[in-house]
């Protein structure tokens, strides 16, 4: 069964282009470790500064373990630390944002 996991983070101030461009040519071997580590889908939204994330995962904390030190994510991330107000170093035991209410 997978999990669905909700993020946010947000941009620098004046990132918006460059984290959109950075997007639109995501690496294939970045790609190949998220499936690797159990990604079935990651969409991610903006709204000005703000960025939403969906994760479809076998196992959120399992896939953060493995990309953790994987060279084609650390590299990825240190990309993004430019371009975002919080980088992610993979330290923390994050779990997302916490769901409130769902349609039933």
């Amino acid at each position: 069964m997978t999990e669905t996991i909700a993020l946010h983070t947000r941009l620098k101030p004046g990132a918006a282009a460059d984290y959109a461009d950075a997007h639109a040519n995501i690496p294939a071997e970045l790609v190949a470790a998220l499936r690797a580590a159990g990604v079935h889908d990651w969409r991610i939204w903006r709204s000005g500064e703000e960025l939403f994330h969906l994760v479809e995962v076998e196992d959120y904390q399992a896939m953060r373990r493995a990309l953790a030190d994987d060279p084609v994510n650390v590299a990825w991330q240190e990309r993004m630390s430019a371009l975002l107000a919080v980088e992610d170093d993979y330290s923390g035991d994050d779990h997302g944002i916490e769901r409130v209410w769902r349609l039933p």
